[in-house]
């Protein structure tokens, strides 16, 4: 009778329609207790799992989460009677559902479940590595991949405490969100780790980590920070633990509160493409963390941007969690907004405010497209939540954050940021609610409407501005590139003009409107480049703008190159305008905007646009402009050479390096750097510097034979070094030989770990004499690679290789072989983007082309 009353009880849920989103509130999980067993050397690890649950009324089964988990035991504690129940997992995606015999009365329950599951080799879920022989654990759960480790109701705003207890062999290190209890005991020999209850959390944001680690330890107050890391890179921590607790310092002010979780670990993988703000147990990839005071000035900057972002987010994120999806733009729009400036505030000399500004720009090729999203889009599908995570939620919302900002001023948006959290703290929050804090600080009801219309429709405004005098008329459309249709489109903008000392802001919320700015000289139309749009002006602005461009502010400066590359591609602007910039801006205190113009131009040229007279042409021109500079700067390459100079100046000398080492000035440049990397490679590691190594490598396998090749990849793969390993396998990727590119895509090595593979296939297609060899592979073998362990991953980052091609017909070629494999999948809006992309670039050079290269060609 039991067995007769199971079965139907299972056959009424499995009519139940799968929920693919949000799961409903009739079944809210309160606490877990987690118990497993990790031994990052077996290939599975197991779990007894207990997750105490309110429901909302009477239930035979309860959906909840789980992937790929091998349950042996399920069992339901309510009212005082414990049930078997039978686990069932219903899609690949991870939505699972137990039954039960019985229908559990509405109340407290206890759900308890046995299991082993396997180690992904990939970051995502519970993962592993070998590194110097010793195997190591690591945890990556956002967004959706705690269901890989545990049963759970995997989504963001089900927020309850976890207690953690880890059983692993002696000797390990065992890492938690929270300090453990007191030292592990030993228990049928392993060693026990009890942690104690955490604060409440998200699924995605609790930390496993195991393995035979090394750290350095030091404190903020009264809150225990440490730096963890794999053996090799035990004497190169030091500098991060001082990072981490001047930038967590600065965070507790910015916030006003202190740190919100009892311990602070920033733990390290060779595995992690980026990092993860897991509360109190951070993971970054090796070398976001690991280096000393004398690593390359871009180094420093990323740890500056990349650790501020992460511990913004346990303020912003994890104390306050969004309630779902939809809303997370808001929690990595704002962490890349503070973690620019509490980057910049912690090393002002870095110039990490400028390569803020830049990610922003950058965001606006993507948001150019017609292909695209809002910055907050509805999630209606878990498939497509990883969706989120591009250049829009970041470099777009975080440029947004930005502008808002400066609009409203310092010192009032961070009391609507102040406000917005004591008002959610230890729960969840949508954008309805931190656009309320805003509203109550902002002065002009206008400013939510405002941020709703940039984060609530695609695509980059473009200003048409006249000016008459003092007044200043402006007309807003929707910039997109030469060839393409503008759709009518719309915003509310917080416009901020600039003309000498007076600055003036507005909100712009008609097509055509007119604004007064007195004074004298040109307008500036993006004060501070904090504006997240871009200006087209007549002749006469562009030239006053540009004579003056060595007076600009730096993030000025950067927003003038933008719209007039913008204006390039547009078919307005001209190549001898830019060249023209570029001579104004080739001397600017800031690095970034003494770059900028040059990066433009080179943009065109990477594309194939510009033929062999304009490749000389723009050869002349930065031998002109970088040859001096170079002369001024100097060049050694060996380690250290420049440890103790001025960041800003170290940072120029690498973009003269950059500008001059392709050219005929550069003859000496590429014998110095090829001499290094022969010394280095033989043993020598003080000949050279880590700053070179891109091109100290390319240049090394430049005219050496395959055995060369083959050399330097064995070297790449019998190293642990965070910064040499990848720079050498870049370098191998990167030769350009159909040969080599053949040879490495069937690499049986198994030092070379599954994220190194894709990162051999990009390098691959990085190259146009090697980038149809890889189109063939990636072709081929697309159906494996979707359907991989890293399929999320590799659907998007595939089209981001494909969309370097430059013609119509191979945009119709990609949308043609690429489109089915692709339909239906969370890479689907990447893969448009992409052929939107090559479609453009092709369209400028019919359209352009001839006159461009025309351009370029009479550059000197």
């Amino acid at each position: 009778m039991m067995a007769l009353m199971f079965a139907c009880a299972i056959g009424i849920a499995q009519a139940q329609p799968v929920p693919n989103g949000r799961l409903d509130d009739t079944v809210r999980p309160v606490a877990y207790r987690l118990d497993l067993t990790v031994d990052p050397s077996n290939p599975r690890f197991s779990g007894h799992v207990e997750i105490d649950v309110a429901l909302a009324q009477g239930a035979s089964s309860i959906v909840l989460h789980g992937r790929g988990l091998a349950v042996s035991r399920v069992t339901a504690l309510a009212a005082g009677r414990l049930l078997e129940g039978r686990w069932e997992q219903l899609d690949p995606v991870g939505v699972a559902r137990v039954g039960f015999a019985e229908t559990l009365p509405a109340g407290p329950v206890t759900l308890a479940f046995d299991y082993d599951a396997p180690f992904a080799d990939g970051p995502a879920g519970l993962f592993r590595a070998q590194v110097e022989g010793a195997w190591h654990g690591w945890s990556h759960f956002e967004a959706i991949d705690a269901r890989a480790v545990f049963p759970g109701f995997d989504q963001p705003g089900f927020k309850t405490p976890f207690t953690l207890t880890l059983h692993t062999p002696e000797g390990l290190t065992a890492i938690g969100n929270v300090p453990e209890t007191g030292p592990p005991m030993i228990e049928n020999g392993l060693a026990v780790h009890r942690f104690a209850p955490t604060p409440p959390l998200p699924t995605y944001l609790v930390a496993i980590m195991v393995g035979p680690f090394v750290s350095v330890s030091g404190e903020l107050g009264a809150l225990p920070v440490r730096i963890v890391s794999t053996r090799q890179n035990a004497d190169r921590m030091a500098f991060a633990l001082d990072g981490t607790r001047r930038i967590t310092a600065l965070l507790e002010d910015y916030f006003g509160t202190p740190f919100p979780f009892p311990k602070l670990d920033q733990v390290t993988s060779p595995l992690l493409p980026g990092a993860m703000e897991n509360a109190g147990a951070a993971l970054y990839r090796d070398d976001l963390l690991v280096m000393d005071a004398e690593a390359p000035v871009s180094r420093q900057r990323a740890f500056g941007m990349t650790v501020a972002h992460e511990l913004g987010h346990h303020w912003f994120g994890n104390l306050v969690t969004p309630a779902w999806w939809d809303d997370l733009w808001l929690n990595e729009s704002f962490a890349n907004w503070i973690g620019y400036r509490i980057g910049d505030a912690w090393r002002p000399d870095l110039g990490i405010a400028g390569d803020a500004l830049g990610t922003g720009f950058e965001a606006m090729e993507t948001d150019a497209l017609l292909a695209g999203r809002p910055v907050r889009q509805p999630i209606t599908d878990s498939r497509r939540i990883d969706t989120a995570f591009d250049a829009i939620t970041y470099g777009k919302g975080g440029h947004v954050v930005g502008m808002v900002a400066a609009w409203l001023g310092e010192d009032r948006f961070r009391e609507g940021v102040r406000r917005y959290i004591a008002a959610h703290a230890g729960g969840s929050a949508t954008s309805d609610d931190f656009f309320a804090a805003l509203a109550q600080v902002a002065g002009d009801p206008r400013l939510v409407p405002a941020m709703r219309s940039f984060v609530e429709q695609q695509g980059v405004p473009l200003l048409a501005m006249r000016r008459d005098g003092d007044r200043v008329t402006v007309t807003q459309l929707r910039y997109t590139t030469a060839g393409v249709a503008p759709p009518d489109m719309r915003w509310t903008i917080p416009l901020c003009l600039r003309r000498e000392a007076t600055r003036r802001c507005f909100i712009m919320d008609q097509r055509t409107q007119s604004f007064t700015v007195p004074g004298k000289g040109p307008v500036f139309p993006n004060a501070g480049g904090t504006g997240y749009y871009r200006f087209e002006l007549t002749a006469g602005h562009w030239q006053e703008l540009i004579a003056g461009a060595d007076r600009l502010p730096g993030g000025e400066a950067l927003a003038l190159v933008d719209s007039l590359w913008a204006s390039i591609r547009a078919g307005r602007g001209t190549i001898g305008e830019m060249a023209r910039l570029e001579r104004k801006l080739i001397h600017h205190a800031d690095p970034h905007a003494a770059d900028a113009a040059d990066k433009a131009l080179s943009k065109l040229v990477r594309e194939n646009i510009v033929g062999a007279q304009g490749r000389r042409g723009f050869r002349l021109l930065r031998e002109k402009l970088y040859g001096p500079l170079l002369k001024t700067y100097g060049f050694d390459p060996r380690a250290g050479v420049y440890a103790q100079e001025a960041a800003a100046r170290a940072q120029r000398r690498v973009q003269v390096v950059n500008a001059l080492v392709g050219t005929g000035t550069g003859r000496k440049l590429r014998r110095q750097l090829d001499a290094a990397a022969v010394a280095y490679l033989g043993g020598q590691h003080g000949a050279l510097d880590p700053a070179w190594f891109d091109h100290a490598f390319d240049l090394y396998l430049y005219d050496r034979d395959t055995a060369a090749v083959r050399s330097l990849l064995d070297a790449a793969l019998a190293s642990e070094d965070p910064v040499f390993r990848p720079a050498a396998l870049g370098a191998v990727a990167r030769t350009g030989f159909a040969q080599v590119a053949a040879w490495l895509l069937v690499l049986d090595d198994p030092r070379l770990r599954e994220t190194e593979r894709r990162d051999l296939l990009d390098g691959i297609m990085a190259r146009s004499s090697s980038r149809e060899y890889g189109y063939g592979w990636a072709l081929a073998h697309v159906a494996a690679l979707l359907g991989g362990a890293d399929g999320q991953a590799v659907s998007t980052r595939l089209p981001q290789m494909l969309g370097r091609f430059c013609s119509v017909s191979w945009a119709d070629r990609i949308a043609r072989d690429f489109g089915p494999a692709f339909a239906d999948t969370p890479g689907a809006l990447e893969l448009d983007r992409a052929v939107e992309r090559v479609r453009n670039c092709g369209l400028l050079d019919d359209m352009m082309g001839t006159q461009i290269d025309a351009e370029f060609a009479t550059l000197r």
